[in-house]
């Protein structure tokens, strides 16, 4: 064939690549086609049979007893002249396209005309909105019924206002945009196809919404006319969605397309919650006419800084000069405020204890840090609330698991109205922002308080619990490396500003008790205590690392049990495609020890509790990343420093005592 200079030549094939009578599937520019060799003669049609969408290059050719070859859709069997495009008994206009092919020595090419300026679509504004809002980062799989947005997606990535990660499985997208929002305040959205695609974000979604975690779900959905009747992969997603999303709304034809972005973006980011769309496919790629994108949060979202009357705020002052051994308990819902808490705390010689999911929001070498209360805590915190005659709580939802004793009087601060008061009823509910109340109450107090300062009592304390942690280090049973051990050494050697993301199991509870955090940022599945969140959370950390400048450059680690990492180990090879800087501490005992635990305390026999394990440091390797195995407690320190310095995902995993926790 002479070449049409008007065209862009693709090379597609390599001449001997395709046997005459077979068909195959090749991609020029952004067209799929179906590319066949007829007695040595090529041809290619567009690849989509204009039936149901069939890839009509899975098809086969076969040959009439008339001599006349037909290309055959693999789907439902439509027939298809391979020359002409045309179908047994159609007009000459109503077949498939056909695309010019030159035969070259270095291959097969076809020729395409110019692609004419792309239409904007009502997703592309959408996508646009999104990115206006500040939406940085995507986790999802692109798939059949989303690829209209998905396109959207990639301009937007193209011009560098978001990057997307292609997860192995959903679930993990959920948990990384749930870690990314708990860790920055910001949302981070994921991606999906209608049916099982959506169904699969739910745990995760659901642990961003019990954490007040902002997280944006993007789910593809079927065509419009085919919703309800039961088309594949059709189920009522406005009403799966429903009990989890705060904002759930599905993008019809006729919808204002931004603003239904708008305020997703809006109840994610001002409620903390989780906000879904629903995309119909037909919908996906409708021209948006002159409809334009909205400009972002600005003239939309107010200062959320809460503070409490006067009077109410002398009520504070006057119940904590009257107190003589005052304690102050936050939450994870006083991150934002703690140095105007340490400051109130340092001013009232006040031990300061946290819950589990407040855990390094003070350094435990702080001198008025008592470590964390409850289950997962320390004897320090327990024998200070023991010993008080006041609770001043900040940000705490008073969940069952911190133990925050009802039978002292308490004054709880929040700036959730529905949180205060929560499980029982406290002394003085008080509804305002923690750090600005936190600094109203310091400024009104006086320059000398009653308050014993509590500081020698904290030293005392944290030196017996040190020597009771310190007298763990040899226990040795032959079956695998202590938990003491393990936590001592991480306090000695993870960063100071390291973003850590935790587990759910016995891990978790040793991490709880053994590890002395120096202001590091935690991540856990709080309120849901979802196993397999750890791994998944800390790749959406890693991404905020990348989008944020408060948190470029921090190590992100994650910590979990066997049991944990299982459940999305698939998505290590994401980490690897993606070169996350991620180090992940692997504790595989061989069984989920928290449940074998559960069983013994309730007597009941262990049961079903045991796993079989792959070697996990090997699967790092084969997936692509640095992996360790360590035997014994001497090999720690030395495999999580290599780890530490590999720059990419690296496991080390750590043969435990299940018993040794």
């Amino acid at each position: 064939m002479t070449e049409n200079t008007e065209l862009e030549w693709i090379r597609v094939a390599d001449v001997d690549e395709l046997p005459p009578g077979r068909v195959k599937t090749v991609t020029a520019g952004t067209h799929s086609m179906a590319l066949t060799n007829i007695d040595g003669e090529f041809t290619a049609m567009d690849n989509r049979c204009p039936h149901q969408g069939g890839p009509l290059g899975e098809g086969s050719i076969e040959v009439g007893t008339d001599g006349q070859c037909w290309l055959r859709c693999p789907w439902h069997g439509w027939d298809f002249d391979p020359k002409t495009g045309l179908s047994p008994g159609a007009f000459e206009d109503s077949g498939q396209k056909i695309f010019p092919i030159d035969v070259r020595d270095n291959g097969i090419y076809i020729g395409l005309e110019a692609e004419p300026p792309h239409a904007t679509t009502v997703t592309d504004i959408m996508a646009q909105t999104m990115t206006n809002w500040g939406v940085k980062s995507v986790f999802g799989i692109v798939g059949h019924s989303n690829l209209g947005l998905s396109d959207a997606l990639r301009l937007e990535a193209k011009q560098g206002k978001l990057t997307f990660f292609g997860v192995r499985h959903e679930g993990a997208a959920a948990f990384a945009c749930s870690g990314y929002g708990k860790l920055t305040g910001k949302p981070a959205a994921c991606l999906t196809i209608a049916g099982p695609g959506a169904t699969n974000l739910m745990t995760g979604l659901w642990d961003a919404k019990v954490d007040r975690a902002p997280v944006l779900a993007l789910t593809g959905q079927v065509n419009v006319q085919v919703f309800g009747p039961g088309a594949f992969q059709d189920i009522d997603l406005a009403a799966a969605f429903a009990p989890v999303a705060r904002f759930s709304q599905t993008v019809l034809h006729t919808s204002k397309h931004a603003e239904l972005m708008n305020l997703a973006c809006k109840n994610a980011i001002v409620e903390r919650d989780v906000a879904h769309l629903i995309f119909p496919d037909d919908v996906q790629t409708l021209p948006a006419g002159d409809a334009e994108p909205t400009a972002g949060p600005d003239g939309r979202v107010a200062i959320s800084s809460i503070a409490p009357d006067a009077g109410l705020v002398d009520e504070i002052v006057n119940r904590l000069e009257a107190a003589s051994r005052p304690i102050i308990i936050v939450g994870y819902g006083a991150l934002e405020g703690m140095p105007e808490v340490i400051a109130l705390a340092e001013k009232l010689n006040a031990p300061v204890l946290t819950t589990f999911k407040g855990k390094g929001q003070i350094p435990d070498h702080h001198p008025l840090a008592a470590g964390v209360l409850g289950r997962s805590g320390t004897p320090v915190a327990s024998w200070f609330m023991n010993e008080c005659d006041l609770i001043l709580a900040f940000g705490s939802s008073f969940s069952n698991h911190t133990g925050i004793t009802p039978k002292k009087p308490i004054i709880q601060v929040d700036f959730d109205r529905m949180t205060l008061g929560k499980f029982h009823k406290v002394d003085l509910p008080v509804w305002g922002d923690i750090g600005r109340t936190a600094q109203l109450v310091n400024a009104g107090l006086s320059d000398t308080v009653r308050a014993t300062d509590q500081r020698d009592e904290l030293a005392e304390r944290w030196a017996i619990w040190r020597a009771e942690k310190d007298s763990r280090l040899g226990d040795d049973l032959g079956k695998g490396v202590n938990s003491a051990t393990i936590f001592h050494t991480l306090s000695q050697l993870v960063p100071e500003d390291a973003i850590i993301a935790v587990d759910v199991g016995n891990n978790t509870y040793s991490f709880g008790r053994y590890f002395e955090s120096k202001g590091q940022r935690v991540l856990m599945s709080g309120y849901l205590g979802s196993i397999g969140f750890a791994f998944s959370a800390a790749m959406g950390a890693w991404a905020a690392t990348q989008d944020l400048d408060e948190y470029r450059g921090r190590k992100v680690i994650s910590i979990s049990g066997d049991g944990g990492f299982g459940q999305y180990l698939g998505d290590f090879t994401t980490a690897v495609k993606y070169n996350m800087d991620i180090t992940h501490i692997l504790l595989n005992n061989s069984e989920l020890g928290k449940i074998s635990k559960e069983q013994r305390a309730g007597e009941w026999p262990v049961w079903e509790t045991d796993l079989h394990n792959p070697n996990f440091a090997s699967f790092a390797k084969l997936c692509g990343g640095q992996g360790t195995r360590v035997t014994e407690a001497s090999e720690f320190s030395a495999a999580f420093e290599k780890a530490l310095n590999h720059s990419g995902p690296a496991l080390v995993e750590i043969i435990t005592d299940a018993e040794l926790i």
